[in-house]
């Protein structure tokens, strides 16, 4: 399913698309963004994450305006990216991609990305209509369903078939280690989920949000067949990528992006 290199861990997603994660390496960040962070709103400096993304851009062969961050804020709101968007002066790009966590795009040649540092990142690619999508999921994004809006823009924009799409999950937080509150516990019993399913009971209440998003992407019509998931939990794997219940939230970010050639 996957192949690596010190920086990337690339997705077999399909032969027309690149997929993959960022790991900590090969960059040049210091202390909890060690090493290779090129997020610009978690702390780190601007010369250090410009050079990270740089160095993303160059080993996909791509300038780095062609790589989109969003600043994402664990809503809903998802983004249809066209080839303006890389030409976009910087103010005018971070004005149209703040506030949104989910992005879709049919173009070729421009990285579709979202950050996360235990959140759970999803890659979407449409086999048939050649589009892809990046989804940001945290907790509040999967009890929103934000993986169901990002498809819901892939076939009201596009015409998309979910049975067409392919999936991957990529690094999160595990089941063993996202502990939560009742009150996080409650919004997803709300939410229909078969929490026997999804959750346990230890010394509080744990939840799967890497399966959470697997049945929500099977609700949508998904394949269960089409559905990878990584298996790598983030708080266990703080040497390899970032996590922010290891690290604090004043660390790096995991970049989970997704190109058409």
């Amino acid at each position: 399913m996957t192949a690596d290199t010190e920086r990337l861990l690339y997705y077999d997603i399909d032969s027309r698309a690149v997929a993959f994660s960022t790991t900590r390496h090969g960059g040049v960040s210091t202390g909890n963004y060690s090493s290779f962070n090129i997020n610009s709103f978690c702390g780190d400096s601007m010369e250090n994450v410009n050079e990270n993304k740089a160095l993303l851009a160059g080993e996909l062969g791509l300038p780095a305006s062609r790589v989109l961050v969003p600043h994402q804020v664990h809503g809903t709101d998802c983004r249809i990216i066209t080839a303006a968007h890389a030409h976009m002066a910087d103010d005018e790009l971070f004005a149209d991609l703040d506030g949104v966590d989910a992005l879709v795009t049919a173009e070729r040649n421009i990285v579709i990305g979202v950050s996360t540092a235990d959140c759970i990142p999803v890659l979407l690619f449409d086999t048939k209509r050649n589009v892809a999508a990046a989804v940001h999921a945290g907790w509040r994004g999967t009890v929103k369903n934000i993986v169901a809006a990002a498809l819901n823009v892939m076939t009201g924009e596009f015409g998309s078939a979910p049975a067409d799409v392919k999936a991957v999950i990529g690094p999160g937080i595990s089941l063993k280690n996202f502990e939560v509150g009742q009150e996080v516990f409650d919004k997803f019993d709300k939410q229909g989920y078969d929490m026997a399913r999804i959750s346990r009971m230890f010394n509080k209440w744990h939840i799967d949000l890497p399966l959470c998003n697997e049945l929500q992407l099977e609700a949508c019509g998904v394949k269960k067949a089409n559905i990878r998931q990584t298996g790598i939990c983030t708080y266990d794997n703080v040497d390899t990528f970032f996590s922010a219940r290891r690290l604090g939230t004043a660390s790096g970010r995991i970049y989970s992006g997704i190109m058409l050639k």
